[in-house]
């Protein structure tokens, strides 16, 4: 489903001035097979893809999401108000609320994928979790790779940069062709190696195609009412070291007083690095 005001055809290839994602992206110095194929977007919650690539999700037909977590956190005080008892039921509102933003941006029921991590808990099996998308990258031959940076924000988003650069090793190591690694984010934090940033700034009618979207996450809304939506940013993935900390100083989601910690997070990545058998230095 459209929604009744937007065109069938050109929007997802062209911005109301006539960018083009090819535009949008060229300064990124992407490999120039990947705006050439489809696109995968994993995102660590449902509601993430839009909040970081909603411009570039409805000008990718043919794309897949996948979802690291079902949104739904064990600890009840952690959802929102009037949400149900049970933790599955919340899980399945979250799901249904999914297919309604995507459907908006022209993404069919088919094309959305979730590995079925408990919120807040990706950590915990990251290997596991990366077998799986390695699995699901094998079988859609993606081009392009679009998902969170390591930037200590949340431990799932963390988590899902974590899972999309093993991935790639991996197949790498396989020998075969591995998507190209494009991050998604509302604002970056300065990259490891500077490299650059593209930004999307909205024209009305885009702004109000976000809104549509988000609106569609209404178990969400009252964290989502005040987020801005006036542009997106992308840039091609940086090399990491998931042995270390992202930045200096407490990470985002320790001074939310969650159970995660930089340090353990730390020590489940290596455990799972161990577990691939990938290198601990920087890699991608």
């Amino acid at each position: 489903m459209r929604p009744p005001d937007e065109s069938t055809s050109l929007d997802r290839y062209l911005g109301g001035d006539g960018r083009t994602v090819g535009d949008i992206l060229a300064p990124l110095l992407l490999p120039p097979q990947a705006l050439r194929g489809s696109f995968l977007f994993v995102a660590a919650h449902p509601d993430d893809e839009v909040l970081g690539a909603s411009w570039l999700l409805r000008r990718s037909p043919g794309c897949h999401v996948v979802h690291v977590t079902d949104g739904a956190p064990r600890d009840p005080t952690l959802r929102p108000p009037g949400a149900p008892p049970a933790r599955e039921a919340y899980a399945r509102i979250r799901e249904e609320e999914s297919f309604a933003a995507l459907g908006l941006a022209g993404v069919p029921r088919d094309n959305l994928f979730s590995l079925g991590a408990v919120d807040q808990e990706a950590a915990l099996d990251l290997a596991t979790l990366t077998g799986c998308l390695v699995a699901l990258l094998k079988a859609l031959r993606p081009a392009l790779l679009v998902t969170h940076p390591y930037e200590g924000r949340h431990p799932d988003n963390d988590s899902a940069a974590f899972m999309a650069h093993a991935a790639v090793a991996l197949l790498a190591r396989a020998g075969r062709t591995p998507p190209a690694l494009l991050e998604m984010a509302p604002g970056f934090l300065p990259a490891p190696d500077g490299r650059p940033v593209t930004t999307v700034a909205f024209t009305e009618a885009e702004c109000i195609a976000k809104r549509r979207m988000l609106a569609c996450y209404a178990s969400q809304a009252r964290a989502l009412e005040s987020l801005p939506v006036g542009s997106e940013h992308y840039r091609a993935a940086p090399r990491y070291d998931f042995t270390r900390p992202p930045h200096e100083g407490a990470l985002q989601y320790e001074d939310s007083g969650w159970r995660m910690t930089g340090a353990r997070w730390r020590e489940l990545a290596r455990a799972a690095l161990e577990t691939l058998k990938l290198p601990e230095a920087p890699w991608h």
